[in-house]
């Protein structure tokens, strides 16, 4: 495949490890671990193992279009070992996109609309149980102003959610709803996406979760350590003309070549990276997770 012009290459392993304190006789797990194919970003490579082997295992496409992988274990085990490797291009986005007229006309206009908007309703409606209420409606209106241009109002949005809460590693769980991460003003990347995303559709915008993995420099004279990259979280919306600006209120920035994406979807529900059932008597479980994003330089 060409290479195109400034593109950032990356070998990414993602190890998920599950150690129990007894036997487990059967396993059934479900995830999203292949970076997906976009106009963007080129997935070359990809692969999942599963240690025990799988007696059962397929892959598919969800409602989404991302793929996802699943198998059922059978061999009875106090291990769990699924590692996900992959090979991703992934090229600069075009700079034009937050100058051109549909990204800078008012951002009422972005709500979908007709033949070519009704694909995207799915990505206006909320969740069951709601997650926008009258607090998530109320702190998106003080960035989604009568008439504003849809990229200045989305990047208020997501400076407003960096600078007014506090990224705080263990405050939440994946049972935290969105009011509740507006009232405490704490959370992690997919918090402040998800929060992102409710508040664009409280105002009738099409936003998308998204989950990938975000490519981290190490400090200045300092070696690159492996393994110490984490999965990430960002949102995007959709613009007038179908096509959708990717935005990230962890670090305050539109997303770049920097980013990888593996899914998107609804919510953090529609794309876990790992969610499974097993069949045990076991009193408890540990989890290890790793997760390594790394460059690849190329020659020319």
């Amino acid at each position: 495949m060409t290479d195109h012009e400034g593109a950032r290459w990356y070998a990414i392993t993602h190890r998920t490890e599950y150690v129990y304190q007894g036997t487990v006789s059967s396993s059934y797990g479900r995830g999203h671990l292949f970076p997906r194919s976009t106009s963007e970003q080129r997935c070359l490579d990809a692969s999942v193992t599963v240690t025990p082997t799988p007696t059962d295992r397929s892959t598919g496409v969800d409602l989404f279009g991302n793929e996802d992988v699943y198998f059922h274990v059978t061999t009875d085990h106090d291990r769990l070992c699924v590692t996900a490797r992959a090979l991703v291009a992934v090229d600069p986005p075009d700079p034009a996109r937050l100058t051109t007229r549909a990204a800078t006309t008012a951002w009422e206009s972005a709500r979908p609309t007709g033949v070519d908007g009704a694909l995207d309703v799915d990505f206006v409606l909320d969740l069951v149980p709601p997650e926008i209420t009258d607090e998530v409606h109320e702190y998106a209106a003080l960035s989604l102003t009568e008439g504003r241009p849809l990229v200045e109002a989305v990047f208020d949005l997501n400076h407003r959610i960096h600078t007014e809460f506090a990224y705080l590693s263990g405050s939440t769980t994946i049972s935290t709803t969105v009011a509740d991460v507006l009232a405490a003003r704490t959370g992690v990347c997919q918090d402040f996406a998800r929060v992102a995303v409710a508040c664009l559709r409280s105002h009738g915008l099409a936003a998308r979760y998204v989950s990938g993995y975000l490519a981290t420099q190490p400090p200045p004279g300092k070696e690159r350590m492996v393994g110490v990259d984490a999965t990430h979280a960002w949102a995007a919306v959709r613009s007038p003309d179908g096509s959708w600006l990717a935005f990230d209120p962890t670090n305050d920035q539109w997303v770049d070549e920097r980013y990888v994406t593996v899914a998107w979807g609804r919510d953090y529900d529609d794309v876990p990276p790992l969610r499974g059932i097993i069949y045990t008597e076991s009193a408890g479980s540990r989890i290890a997770v790793s997760v390594d994003v790394a460059p690849i330089v190329r020659a020319v």
